[in-house]
Formats: C-alpha cells, structure tokens, sequence
C-alpha cells in the first residue's frame, strides 16, 4: 500500500482510531515524514449485535434481510449499532472540520462503511447508485474538491 502511495504529496494524514487503519496509515505515513492523526470519526460502523460476524451469519439470523437490498451500506440497521445517517453525521462533522482548516491534500485511512458515508455526504453521483460502489481491503479511492465541487477522480482500485 505504502509503494503505491510514495510519489504522493500529503499535507495531512489521518486515520480511523481502530488499530488495523491506524497500522495502515504509520505505514504510509512513514516515508512522507508524516504522523498520523487518529480520528474516531473515521470508524466503521458500529455493528452492534451484528459485530464480528459474516454477512452470511447476519443473514442466517435476520431472514429479513434477504428481501432487502441488505449491501446498501444506507439500509444497515444493526440492533445496538448504529444507522447510516449516524455514520454520515459523524463523517460529516469530519469533512466540515477538514474545510474550515482548509488542509489541501489529505488522505484519509479509513473503512468501507465510512467511504460510503463519505460519497453520501458529499453528494457525489455515485451514493446514488441501486448498486453500490464496493470498497476492497487495501483499496484507494480518491475524491477531489475544488471550490466546493466534488468529484471522485478513481477507485476503488484494487492493490495488485
């Protein structure tokens, strides 16, 4: 991951506080000279009841869920998790912080669960979809602002 970001120009690098995003980002952050600020805005969901199990396991248990378009991120309902919109408040409050401080280039080390939140609260064409945008482990996905307008320029790409 961190070879394929190296000729990259980072003003600013943060991370999710879970432990896998925050070894992530010391490992891209390392050659740029950079530390990595934790920020527990950038978490994944919090999957509640449906913590530490497989899609299968949840569906298994919640046949419900089978006759809806369960992969929409936007649809998740954990018992004692937390919603889509709260996801989106969250990432929100982020993105609103990173304007004010008007930080250039920033990269983000997050999940999937937010980057979906992320496309929602920025608007961009692609939180619209039927068919979500999947996000891989190790994926990068690049979104670029200019003057308020956002855009996604790529990704996912997956890592080779």
């Amino acid at each position: 991951m961190s070879a394929r970001l190296c000729d990259e120009r980072f003003e600013r690098i943060y991370t999710s506080d879970l432990l896998r995003a925050q070894e992530t980002a010391r490992a891209i952050a390392e050659p740029h000279g950079l530390q990595p600020i934790a920020d527990a805005r950038l978490r994944e969901f919090a999957f509640g009841a449906w913590e530490g199990l497989t899609w299968a396991e949840i569906l298994a248990a919640r046949p419900h869920l089978n006759e809806a378009n369960w992969h929409h991120a936007r649809l998740y309902a954990p018992e004692d998790g937390e919603n889509f919109d709260a996801v989106c408040a969250r990432v929100r409050s982020f993105c609103d912080d990173l304007a004010a401080r008007n930080v250039g280039t920033a990269l983000a080390v997050t999940h999937a669960g937010t980057l979906h939140a992320l496309l929602s609260v920025l608007d961009l064409p692609e939180s619209r979809q039927a068919i979500p945008v999947n996000f891989f482990p190790a994926s990068i996905t690049r979104v670029v602002g200019d003057g308020g307008t956002w855009r996604l320029r790529d990704g996912p790409t997956v890592p080779p």
